[in-house]
């Protein structure tokens, strides 16, 4: 009876909360464009606003939105489980800092490798059943042998793949986020300071600071790990009926025999555009959250 009023009164749960929030905001504002960047990466040549008018055209516009369920169900809890991890691990990797003063920039970008490597855990199965869900066309759908929904997919995995297909793309996804998310944090904390010196001591940036600060924090992280997700995307779109690379070397090295080099940044236009958007959202919402838990003080120990 008393967990939460207890859990949301401490600094782990408002910063708990808080990760749900910006999470949350990062996958509604960036999802059309991560549809666009799956089908981009997997099969479809082609500009993004070229398949944009086609999938608008042939399927609507909610169909940009195909798959959201997956990702925004569990968003709140992995969101701010990486938020939390983070906080954690940047402490432990520079234990010298007193606990009054930001972790270094050493630090952040240790938390973030760490917080990235554990989040592939739970976001593995996750990506897995969006992809599959974004990658259906209008008349797959309308197929009766057709997984219409999350968990009817999530079923069909288990049944016809077992254990080890929900998690087929696990190493890639480990490789790609554990880099990807020390760049991220280290982006973050380093671009805010610039913006506003002295913010990360004072928690007092302004709305301008959180979004562009947090929008190339996400730029940073996808450019350095692009090739590695156009990889897992491809691993992670192959059905038992539909296999074609046999692990991470095959799929890269059959991916540009056939499609040469300039495949492994099909889509980076619009992944880089949707990283700015998200993120952009993800610490925005995230900071203001905890300015209102701590009674707008505008001081938390989390970054």
């Amino acid at each position: 009876m008393d967990f939460w009023p207890e859990f949301l009164a401490s600094s782990w749960g408002k910063e708990f909360v808080a990760g749900g929030f910006g999470g949350s905001a990062g996958i509604i504002a960036g999802y059309p464009l991560d549809s666009i960047r799956v089908r981009q990466q997997s099969s479809q040549p082609g500009s993004a606003f070229s398949i944009l008018k086609n999938v608008v055209a042939k399927e609507g516009p909610l169909a940009l939105y195909r798959g959201m369920a997956a990702p925004l169900a569990s968003v709140t809890f992995q969101n701010a489980m990486v938020f939390q991890i983070y906080a954690i691990l940047s402490r432990a990797f520079d234990s010298s800092v007193c606990t009054n003063e930001p972790p270094s920039y050493k630090g952040v970008a240790l938390g973030g490798v760490g917080a990235g490597a554990i989040q592939s855990l739970m976001l593995s199965p996750i990506e897995l059943i969006k992809i599959r869900l974004q990658l259906q066309t209008q008349s797959d759908i309308q197929s009766q042998h057709t997984q219409k929904g999350p968990l009817s997919v999530a079923k069909n995995i288990l049944k016809t793949e077992g254990y080890r297909g929900l998690y087929r793309g696990l190493t890639i996804t480990a490789l790609r986020d554990a880099p990807a998310h020390g760049f991220y944090f280290w982006t973050y904390e380093f671009m805010r300071e610039k913006l506003h010196p002295g913010c990360r001591r004072s928690g007092q940036e302004s709305f301008d600071t959180m979004l562009i600060a947090g929008g190339l924090a996400g730029v940073a992280s996808w450019m350095c790990c692009y090739p590695l997700d156009v990889v897992k995307t491809r691993l992670q779109a192959q059905t038992p009926t539909t296999l074609k690379y046999n692990g991470i070397v095959d799929c890269l090295r059959k991916s540009v025999t056939n499609d040469g080099y300039g495949v492994l940044f099909r889509g980076l236009g619009t992944a880089v555009s949707r990283a700015f958007v998200v993120n952009g959202a993800i610490f925005t919402a995230y900071e203001t959250a905890l300015r209102v838990f701590f009674n707008n003080n505008g001081k938390h120990e989390t970054l």
